[in-house]
């Protein structure tokens, strides 16, 4: 009988791809626990049984791939995957969900889309690791197609790659004022209105980008007093009279972090909504646990327009 088995292991494979990800040979061995030279000379060895130059080496510039190495990255990281999965599967109890799953959110969208995945979906499936990456899109951008992230939620007007994507729901920005402004006993509210005022701007991609948006449709240019990178900052400063804002998720608490109270007055005539995600791999066939999660994302009852 022939041995076809390969002379290389999967450690040096995740050795490689560890130093892919990190850039230089020691942040790749801080994160493995292993020395440097160990990493180096597992990386310099399977580059002999490979017969291929992988990588480039240089003290002051880090670790870069050569075309064969970033080849034998693409490669290697399902063949990890795959193990990674094949060991999981024997801790579990039949059908149980086991392992870990890194969920990717935008911030503005984890106050809404956390709470029921990790509670509901932690409650059902106490076996799977849920670990969150709040991040915006250029954080996220790659980490899908690498396998960091296995499923994310985000806006769909700012998808980062080409995963696979559902939506979730869908909703119009809004106008926040004070609850005491004279805009809070109206039904619904012009832009036209409020351009003249003060904008508490939440200085966030999409949400920046959208904001100014919808003025610019308009031919309108709003009038920027603060900018925050902060949701709830944008509700507190509006809370304490010092603008309005433009905002999309809908909290059901009526009243700012300080407890002054505000009020969400929708938009006429009404302004396109804004559609969340969840994305997935488009490349690697996710594993069970994340099928499942995406499963349970689908079947929330999520929020629906409303006013205050």
């Amino acid at each position: 009988m022939v041995d076809d088995s390969p002379d290389f292991t999967l450690r040096q494979l995740s050795y490689l791809v560890t130093a892919a990800d990190e850039g230089t040979i020691a942040a790749a061995a801080a994160r493995l626990h292993v020395s440097p030279s160990a990493l180096s000379d597992a990386i310099t060895e399977l580059e002999r049984v490979l017969g291929s130059r992988l990588t480039v080496r240089r003290r002051a510039h880090g670790l870069t791939l050569t075309g064969t190495g970033a080849h034998v990255v693409a490669s290697a990281r399902p063949l990890l995957a795959s193990a990674r999965e094949l060991a999981l599967s024997m801790r579990g109890d039949g059908d149980e969900l086991v392992g870990p799953i890194t969920i990717g959110c935008y911030p503005t969208l984890a106050p809404t889309v956390l709470p029921p995945l990790l509670h509901d979906f932690g409650e059902a499936h106490p076996r799977v690791d849920l670990q969150i990456l709040e991040a915006t899109h250029d954080q996220l951008e790659g980490r899908i197609e690498t396998g960091e992230v296995d499923v994310a939620f985000v806006y769909d007007t700012l998808v980062p790659g080409h995963p696979r994507r559902e939506k979730l729901f869908e909703l119009p920005a809004h106008v926040l004022v004070a609850g005491d402004d004279t805009l809070a006993a109206v039904p619904a509210v012009r832009l036209e209105d409020v351009v003249e005022r003060d904008l508490i701007l939440l200085d966030a991609p999409p949400s920046s980008e959208h904001t100014l948006s919808l003025f610019t449709a308009r031919g309108l240019v709003p009038r920027i007093r603060h900018r925050t990178t902060s949701y709830e900052a944008v509700r507190t400063l509006v809370g304490r009279g010092l603008g309005y804002g433009i905002l999309v998720q809908r909290p059901a608490n009526p009243a700012s972090y300080e407890g002054y109270p505000v009020a969400m007055k929708e938009i006429t005539p009404a302004v396109p909504p804004v559609g969340i995600d969840v994305i997935w791999s488009a490349t690697q066939q996710p594993p069970a646990r994340v099928r499942a999660l995406v499963d349970f994302a689908r079947s929330i009852r999520w929020p629906a327009p409303q006013t205050v």
